[in-house]
Order: C-alpha cells, then structure tokens, then sequence
C-alpha cells in the first residue's frame, strides 16, 4: 500500500508540479461473490467480500471546475469540467468518473474540480468489479476535496446509477455495494431489495479463499446476461409474483410446468440460490465450512446447468479443484462466460491447488491462469488525508 501511495504521489508531480501537492489518497476495494449468482437483479440474496486489489486515487481540489486526470494504468490523460459535464470527450475509462460526478450533482451535492491520478490493480473483465472499485473511488475523491459527506449505502446508490445510466451497464447494485461497505475477514449477506446488510466473519485462520482467474475473454456476457434477466423477469411474471425472490422452492415446485423449459430452469436456479445464501450464512456463524463449501459446489452446478452460464474453462478449474484434497468448495464467480472461479481450501492444501491448478489448466484448455490468495489485510474502502 505505501509503494502505491508513493508511486502515485510521484506521478501526480510529474504530471501536475510539485506546488500543487496531492491532499488524500483514496481507495475502493474490487470484490469476489462468494455465494448468490445471478441473484442480484432478481431482488435476492448475495455474499461478496471485498479483496485486497483496489483502485487508489490520490487528489487535489482545484478552484476552477477543472477535472484533470491521468491513469497509470493506460498511460492516459483525461479532462473534465463541472459545468459541463453532459459532453462525453475522453477514453471509455473516464465514463465511470464522469458519470459519478454527473449523479452526484443530480442528487444535490456540489463536486468542485480536482486533479487525480489514479491506478487500479483489480483486473479488468474477470469478474472482479474494477468498475465498481473505480466509481466508488472516484466518489471518495469527490467527496473528500470537495467537503461533503455521502452515507455509504447512498454512496453505493448513486455508484450503481452512474454505471446503469451514464456508461450504459445494467448492473446490480451488489459490486457497489461491497466495494464501499465490504470490509477486512468478513463476508457481506446483502438484502438486493431493501439493501439490508450484515457483516458474516469469515476469519478461520485453517482457511483461505483463492481465486483464480480463468483468462478467458468474456465475450458472450452483455448479451447473455441481458437475456438470462429478460428469462427471469418472464419466470417472476408467470409466478405471479414482483420478483423471483418471492417464490420459495416449494412454492417452485408446483408451478415449474407452467413455465418454458428455459424458464424453468433460470428460475429454478435463483430460486434455489437464494436458498443456498441463506443456509451458507448460517453454516459460516456455526463455523461449518465444509457445509459452506458444499453450497458452493452446488452453486457451480446450478450456474452450469440450470442458469448456463458457464464455460469448459470455469468448469475445468472447478473440476480441477475437486481433484485436490482440502479443497472445501469451488465454483465460478462472476456474470459468466469466462473470469473467475473462487475456492475455499484449507491453509495447508493452498499449494497443492496452486500447483494442481498450473499444470493441469493449461494442459486441458492451453490457457495460463492467475491466481491470488486472499490474505488478512485490510480490505475496504477509506480516505486518508496527506500531509
């Protein structure tokens, strides 16, 4: 964390002079779901955890309503000016800022201009939720330069709507949402409809979670995902209820045959994996993890048959992943079509999954993965003034 502070307070001297010193570092965690896929749009039950890969922003206010940003990551300058935020000029990546700024202003707070500089190491496309680490980041910065406060669950309000509205993604709010409220050893149950929310430790020190990163592009995903939403939201209509979180299994059960095969089977799954958060909560508090890592088989399962979402690639690693002792559950993570798989593995197998992992994935799909294990650092979002 000190070497990135470092480097971004170097560069935004390089780039703006030394006489206009940056006054906050900020950062914004990306996320890994750990349970409840798909669920999200459906008004359900999710658990992410926010991750140690971050978006960090260091920033200084300015006085003339000039936004200037540069981000090391694409090596790429940007500019944008409060009064007219409307004009969209710049790269795709400065979207996600100016749409910030734009539901900020549109909820009644007064963004000034700032200078930024800003690197991310949360990897794009894999499932991960760069964007959301970059929208909440960028509010963080905002708010800080600009001397208003945003109560966190607004926060992850107005993120969601600057990504829906102003870059075009129709997201969830679950990747805002754990971004900004996620926070160090503990998992994150979300209420997707009234955003209730509780804090699950996740700390067992015998345990790790890694995720590996499949390296597959996912290009399927937008126009998958729009029709897994348009299926689901059929399945809510012809249950007669608002949304499918509505309908227990049993209720499913009944009804099923009334409804098309594809149907059936996404509602099935969401109606299923709601469920499946719920009793994985309660196994985590009685510190059954082997419970836990069963649903997240069956969460795999579920993605890959019923919801079809995903991919030889996903399936390999989770196969993989079965094959090794201590390995307690695994299962994609993600929109699908490619990214990532997340595991739960005992401390003492997290070698042999890594070693599993790196020979036998490349030899099935000729693909080299990425892997990280999730320590106990800090994780979540903060802003730190600089001297």
């Amino acid at each position: 964390m000190r070497a990135v502070k470092e480097r971004l307070v170097q560069s935004f001297e390089e780039r703006f002079g030394k006489e206009a010193r940056p006054r906050y570092f900020v950062g914004a965690p990306g996320r890994v779901n750990l349970l409840g896929e798909h669920t999200d749009y459906n008004d359900g039950f999710v658990l992410p955890m926010a991750i140690q890969q971050e978006v960090n922003i260091v920033a200084a206010p300015r006085d003339d309503g000039r936004v200037r940003i540069y981000s090391l990551n694409f090596e790429q300058d940007a500019e944008l000016h409060i009064d007219r935020l409307s004009e969209s000029t710049g790269p795709r990546w400065s979207e996600y800022l100016r749409g910030v700024l734009v539901v900020l202003q549109d909820a009644g707070f007064a963004p000034r201009g700032m200078d930024l500089v800003l690197y991310g190491d949360v990897p794009a496309g894999a499932g991960l939720s760069s964007s959301a680490a970059l929208e909440i980041a960028t509010l963080l910065a905002s708010s800080a330069v600009s001397g208003f406060e945003v109560e966190p669950t607004l926060a992850a309000r107005l993120a969601q709507k600057a990504e829906n509205e102003v870059v075009g993604v129709n997201c969830g709010i679950m990747d805002q949402f754990a971004s900004r409220l996620g926070r160090k050893d503990a998992a994150l149950l979300l209420d997707c409809r009234s955003l209730d929310y509780e804090l699950v430790p996740l700390k067992d020190p015998a345990v790790r979670i890694v995720i590996v990163n499949s390296n597959v592009r996912r290009g399927l995903v937008d126009s998958a995902y729009n029709e897994r939403r348009r299926e689901c939201e059929e399945g809510a209509r012809l249950l007669g209820v608002p949304a499918l979180r509505d309908v227990t299994s049993r209720e499913f059960a009944q009804q099923r045959d009334r409804l098309p095969d594809n149907v059936r089977k996404r509602s099935q799954h969401v109606i299923e994996e709601n469920e499946r958060v719920l009793s994985a909560v309660e196994m985590l508090k009685k510190g059954d993890l082997v419970g836990f890592g069963e649903a997240m088989w069956a969460s795999h399962a579920s993605l890959r048959d019923l919801f079809e979402v995903s991919c030889p690639e996903l399936d390999a690693l989770v196969e993989i992943a079965r094959e090794v002792d201590g390995v307690l559950g695994s299962r994609m993570t993600g929109a699908g079509f490619g990214g990532c798989t997340v595991s739960l593995v005992r401390e003492e197998a997290i070698e042999r999954l890594e070693r599993a992992v790196r020979t036998e994935y490349p030899k099935r799909t000729g693909l080299e993965p990425d892997i990280w294990v999730l320590t106990p650092e800090d994780a979540g979002a903060f802003v730190e003034p600089l001297s």
